[in-house]
């Protein structure tokens, strides 16, 4: 696998930039699989659908990966040593279960930024406290989650720590309270809250349009040519996410490639 510096470089920013509109017309039956994680990341980001209302930073979803990578264990993998390295960052979502997003990590920074810039109008005395978490926290802890005692202790490193500071994290969007314990947090994507809405609703309009189908069934090529009307994320978004969770399934014929609602 490509070894990329512990840090986003400016290079490994130019190579994504120059990737910007590859493929970006091209059908998915051109780019559905790749043998490297890390390729298949920039295809994707590359492809991230352009959102006009608010400013979303390109994510993929891990059963996007699983999708186009047809090892799941060197999915894993290879996530794992992108993780490590700070190229990417990982983040459960509140989805489904086994939902993740995966984020370059000079994305996630500039996203945050975003955020900070939202809430300096309101709270401009106490934004001291994202600086302490990008410098402190995100680059010491590379995990999905963190517990709250860790990361006040963390964002001491930075200066001194009042509870206004973890509620302006919560209140931009960069930290969640995990339910099963108020004690955890996740970390999350600033502002990502009405495209999370339709991802799971443009799931729903997918399978159902599929589902109306006589063998519940449809060529590729003419499906992606529909537009969705519940989500503002495109239609290869979700398929690739639907086909590497299992919900959809792909069959090549000599007409193409034929996208079905798994039986199970």
């Amino acid at each position: 696998m490509e070894n990329i510096p512990e840090c986003s470089s400016k290079g490994a920013k130019r190579r994504r930039d120059e990737d910007s509109d590859a493929g970006n017309s091209s059908s998915l039956e051109d780019d559905l699989t790749f043998t490297d994680t890390l390729v298949a990341l920039r295809i994707m980001r590359a492809q991230f659908p352009h959102i006009h209302k608010g400013s979303v930073e390109p994510f993929i979803l891990k059963s996007q990966l699983y999708s186009s990578v047809k090892d799941r264990t060197q999915v894993d993998r290879e996530l794992e040593s992108l993780r490590r390295d700070k190229v990417l960052r990982l983040f459960k979502l509140n989805t489904g279960q086994d939902d993740h997003a995966v984020m370059f990590l000079d994305d996630y920074l500039t996203q945050i930024d975003h955020a900070v810039k939202r809430m300096e109008g309101k709270k401009g005395g106490e934004c001291e406290v994202f600086g302490w978490f990008k410098i402190h926290v995100l680059d010491s802890k590379l995990e999905t989650g963190i517990e709250h005692q860790e990361l006040c202790s963390l964002l001491s490193l930075g200066g001194k720590v009042k509870d206004s500071h973890i509620s302006l994290l919560i209140n931009a969007g960069v930290l969640t309270r995990q339910l099963i314990d108020p004690n955890m947090y996740w970390f999350a994507i600033p502002n990502i809250g009405s495209l999370l809405k339709g991802l799971v609703q443009g799931r729903k309009e997918i399978i159902s349009l599929l589902s109306r189908r006589r063998y519940k069934e449809m060529m590729l090529a003419s499906l992606e040519k529909k537009r969705l009307r519940m989500s503002p994320l495109d239609v290869r978004f979700h398929l690739r996410d639907l086909i590497g969770s299992g919900r959809l399934k792909t069959d090549q014929t000599p007409t193409g490639l034929i996208i079905r609602v798994s039986k199970d």
